[in-house]
């Protein structure tokens, strides 16, 4: 008589968990990310139908100059310094975080790597340089943010202030100009591969390796995981403060390689160099997909972003116009872009 009990207790509880919620709530979930994905795919689309767009406007406007080999490597070229910076940023962006400071960071690193003692060691030291100086001011964004427990906006801010006023120190205001050839070399049309400038070879690296990291490795869910929710991922085993510290290490190194590819650029090193680079670095990212307050972002729609931005300086400076005309339509690029996110996080949601 006292078996029944159990055998009925038993069975009660299998058919709740059957039909109650919680077996019920994965597909949906599921179903989620499949249309946040779908939305990426979507939106990474529409910038190329937004670059499509703009080719075809500079070709009509300026057929014979914008679709000239020359200018179309140009492009490139002037995508690829501020495009390996993008890669940084996303990264930081994704973790929920903000790096102003990238810009000032390209510049001391270029000053530093072309300073007389520095060009002494000839290629391999200008590049040691750059890449070290770059990883150092990111160690200090990622120290103070992590362990110190400074916002963010407040350290890298600190940093952009503080590089800005090195980098002026080191140069006393002067052009320091590259004399290693082997350097100045790289940015001649005979180092082309197959008519592709080396710095765009670079580009499409970085590119590569901050697609695959993000989207491929450990390092890449847990950035995404810091960003989506902090305590969670906690929680969940991750050392937050320690992501957080080699997101800002990735950072700077991205901007001791820009820092390189820029020297290459210009042969030179200046305290002007990489300026606003922070404000179309965010911006670019932004127009991508990467959401400002962390947890979504793609390396695609970052660089597609680049292209978008470089392409329409590119058509401004062929057809003669004002800067601030530029300024206005990146600006007006800006805000349909975040109106355009805050549309998708509703539509995620419903």
């Amino acid at each position: 008589m006292t078996q029944p009990a159990p055998s009925a207790q038993h069975h009660g509880p299998e058919k709740g968990t059957a039909s109650g919620p919680v077996a019920t709530s994965p597909p949906k979930r599921d179903g989620g990310l499949r249309a946040l994905g779908l939305r990426a795919d979507v939106r990474n689309l529409s910038l190329l139908g937004v670059l499509a767009v703009l080719v075809a406007v500079g070709g009509l406007t300026e057929p014979d100059a914008f679709l000239d080999t020359g200018n179309l490597q140009l492009i490139l070229t002037q995508s690829s310094v501020i495009g390996v910076v993008t890669v940084g940023v996303t990264f930081v962006i994704i973790s929920g975080g903000i790096d102003l400071s990238v810009g000032a960071m390209v510049a001391l690193a270029s000053v530093w790597a072309t300073t007389l003692a520095t060009q002494e060691y000839g290629f391999a030291g200008i590049l040691f340089t750059a890449v070290v100086v770059g990883l150092v001011a990111g160690l200090v964004n990622g120290v103070l943010i992590a362990y110190g427990q400074m916002v963010p906006f407040i350290a890298t801010l600190a940093m952009l202030a503080s590089a800005r006023g090195l980098a002026l120190q080191i140069t006393d205001g002067k052009t320091q100009i590259v004399t290693v050839q082997s350097v100045l070399d790289l940015g001649l049309p005979d180092s082309y591969v197959l008519g592709i400038p080396p710095l765009v070879l670079v580009f499409a690296a970085v590119t590569v390796a901050g697609w695959l990291i993000l989207n491929r490795t450990t390092f890449g869910r847990r950035t995404v995981a810091v960003g989506g929710n902090a305590e969670a991922a906690r929680l969940a085993g991750i050392d937050v403060r320690r992501q957080r510290l080699y997101l800002y290490l990735l950072s700077g190194l991205c901007c001791g390689i820009a820092a390189f590819m820029l020297v290459i650029l210009s042969g030179s090193g200046q305290n002007t160099n990489g300026n606003l680079y922070e404000l179309d670095a965010i911006a670019a990212a932004i127009i991508g997909g990467t959401l400002l307050s962390g947890g979504r972002g793609t390396i695609v729609g970052s660089v597609l972003g680049v292209l978008v931005f470089t392409t329409i300086t590119n058509i401004f400076a062929l057809n003669n116009l004002q800067s601030d005309v530029q300024q206005i339509a990146k600006g007006a690029i800006i805000v349909a872009a975040v109106l355009v996110q805050r549309r998708t996080l509703r539509g995620g949601e419903t």
